[in-house]
């Protein structure tokens, strides 16, 4: 079985609905997956996605849940899937809009996500220990 992949980049001006609409088309020029950049909540604004601010949610400038939905099952209808690219350690980190770093920078090893972060609490230096 040949294994067709098309890409998607999510972003505002491209969402789930977006992306829907052209699943039929895809699966008609014989395309088997979509290759999705991340669509989990991103930074406002984000061109690409790769700025992510809460691993646990979409985008919602991309779409809302049923969005998702429909783009999937339309995949599913279409006999297609989707290749999701995550980058689990890419995460916006320059302001005051990612949540599990903030609660880092405040309470350092006490918070419950330092283990997301690449975080040397033991460095050489002493002054920078902790």
């Amino acid at each position: 079985m040949l294994t067709v992949t098309y890409g998607l980049q999510f972003n505002r001006d491209f969402t789930f609905v977006d992306a829907t609409r052209l699943v039929a088309y895809l699966h008609d020029l014989g395309i088997s997956h979509c290759y999705a950049s991340p669509y989990l909540k991103a930074r406002p604004g984000s061109s690409h996605g790769y700025d992510i601010i809460d691993h646990t949610a979409l985008n919602p400038e991309i779409g809302a849940d049923e969005d998702f939905e429909r783009f999937v099952a339309a995949l599913h209808c279409h006999g297609m899937g989707q290749i999701l690219d995550i980058v689990p350690n890419h995460m916006g980190v320059m302001g005051a809009d990612n949540l599990w770093w903030l609660d880092v920078l405040e309470n350092g090893e006490a918070s419950p996500y330092p283990e997301y972060f690449d975080i040397d609490w033991r460095p050489i230096r002493e002054e920078l220990r902790g």
